[in-house]
C-alpha cells in the first residue's frame, strides 16, 4: 500500500487507519486504529484522532485538539487551537462507559474557534461559526454564529465566514463573495 500523505517523524500512526492523499500530520500527533481521515487534511501539532472518528476531505485541525470516538467531521471543517470535544455526557472515573459514546456531527464548512467546547450529542450545522471559548450545549443550525458560555446564537455567517446583515426583505449579501442569502422561518439558505 503506497503512502500518499506526509507525517512528521514524531507522529504515531497506528495500523488499521485510513489516511487520504495529500494529508499532512505534524509533530507529536497520534492517529489511532480504525479512524478515517480524508484527503488534503492538515492535522497540527499534538492532535489525537481516536478510533472510529471520521474526518472528511480538507479538514483543518489546529494544535492541541483531541477528536474522540463518536465525532464525525464532514468536508471543509475547521477546528481551532485547543478546542475540545467530549463524548460521554456523565463521565466518572470509576464507571466504565465505553460503548456509550454520544455522536457529534460537525457538518460541511463549519468552523469551531480556539478553546471552544462541544458537549457531546450536539451537532454543528453546515457553515456554522462557533466563536472562540464558546461552550456548545445544544444543536447549532446551519450558518449560525454562536458565542459565549453557554453558547447562544447572535447572528448568521456566510460560507466565506462573514457576518450576514439581513435587509427588510430578509436577504443578505456576503461582503467577500457577493453570494446572496435569505432568512426564512429562522433558517438561512444561500440563493442560487
Amino acid at each position: 500500500m503506497s503512502r500518499n500523505y506526509s507525517a512528521h517523524e514524531t507522529a504515531v500512526i497506528d495500523k488499521g487507519c485510513s489516511i487520504g492523499d495529500g494529508t499532512k500530520i505534524w509533530h507529536f500527533s497520534h492517529i489511532m486504529m480504525g479512524c478515517t481521515i480524508g484527503e488534503n487534511c492538515n492535522l497540527g501539532q499534538n492532535v489525537v484522532i481516536s478510533p472510529e472518528v471520521v474526518l472528511g476531505n480538507n479538514v483543518k485541525v489546529q494544535n492541541n485538539v483531541s477528536i474522540y470516538t463518536g465525532v464525525i467531521c464532514e468536508d471543509d471543517v475547521f477546528l481551532g487551537p485547543s478546542m475540545v470535544f467530549t463524548n460521554v455526557i456523565n463521565p466518572r472515573s470509576a464507571v466504565v462507559r465505553r460503548g456509550q459514546y454520544s455522536k457529534t456531527v460537525v457538518k460541511q464548512g463549519a468552523s469551531i474557534g480556539a478553546n471552544a467546547t462541544i458537549v457531546c450529542g450536539h451537532d454543528i450545522g453546515r457553515y456554522a461559526f462557533i466563536g472562540a471559548g464558546a461552550v456548545v450545549t445544544k444543536h447549532v443550525p446551519d450558518y449560525a454564529l454562536v458565542v459565549g458560555n453557554p453558547a447562544r446564537q447572535i447572528g448568521w455567517m456566510s460560507e466565506y465566514g462573514h457576518r450576514l446583515e439581513f435587509d427588510v426583505n430578509s436577504e443578505a449579501v456576503c461582503a467577500e463573495s457577493g453570494e446572496r442569502y435569505i432568512l426564512e422561518d429562522e433558517h438561512v439558505r444561500k440563493l442560487r
